[in-house]
């Protein structure tokens, strides 16, 4: 009695256990060969019916259209965007326009560009166009400036041969300190032009040229006169 209740219940197990796949008819499928078929037809499918969108007023463009096996998960975007812009020409679509040359920047540095359009012979005639229309304008005399105080500090300075420093006129020794004069002015040009307008450079009202070179308050006359004389 034991012994049949064994053999009962082993049978009980044997029902109850999952089946296992054989392993050599693949996997879902009755065996490797139909798999295969399966995935060639099912490729096939994928490229007839699956299609690409392009952007919004270009026309779709099919996987045929693009270079690569069908299997393959990644697209050349380049590939697809030019596709869609040939495919575009046959819908009406306007194409992208794409420049290539700006008018506004000169070419004449581009070697190729100037030896299309240009010979020796034309630039000669270019040259000579040029000798014709070129005008030389002869210098005229400065207008006298109106109601100019009459001190020019530059005509003094090319008026002058000394030195900076270098005493031409005479000074009197009792005179209060230059450099507190001197800081009235903001610069030696102001200086020097109160100075003549006061009796420089023979006086020295102003107490700006103590040393009686006749320049105030360190004003130098050199740079007008390397100025004429270059």
């Amino acid at each position: 009695m034991r012994t049949g209740s064994f053999v009962l219940v082993g049978v009980l197990l044997t029902a109850c256990a999952p089946q296992v796949p054989d392993s050599g008819a693949g996997v879902g499928f009755e065996d490797y060969g139909s798999y295969q078929q399966q995935r060639i037809q099912r490729d096939r499918q994928l490229a007839g019916e699956t299609t690409v969108r392009a952007p919004q007023g270009q026309a779709t463009v099919s996987p045929q259209q693009i270079a690569g096996p069908p299997e393959s998960a990644e697209v050349d975007i380049a590939r697809v965007a030019g596709a869609a812009i040939d495919a575009s020409e046959g819908t009406g679509a306007p194409a992208p326009v794409v420049t290539t040359n700006n008018p506004g920047i000169s070419d004449e540095q581009d070697f190729s560009a100037v030896s299309e359009r240009e010979t020796i012979q034309s630039d000669r005639q270019r040259l000579q166009a040029q000798r014709q229309t070129y005008e030389v304008i002869a210098p005229t005399a400065v207008p006298t400036r109106q109601g100019g105080s009459g001190v020019n500090i530059v005509d003094f300075a090319l008026s002058t041969n000394n030195q900076p420093g270098q005493q031409a006129y005479r000074r009197s020794g009792l005179r209060g300190d230059p450099a507190r004069s001197c800081a009235k002015y903001t610069s030696s040009d102001l200086a020097q032009e109160a100075f003549l307008k006061a009796g420089g450079p023979e006086k020295d009202k102003l107490n700006l040229d103590p040393d009686g070179d006749g320049f105030a308050c360190g004003w130098d006359p050199r740079p007008f006169r390397l100025a004429v004389n270059r």
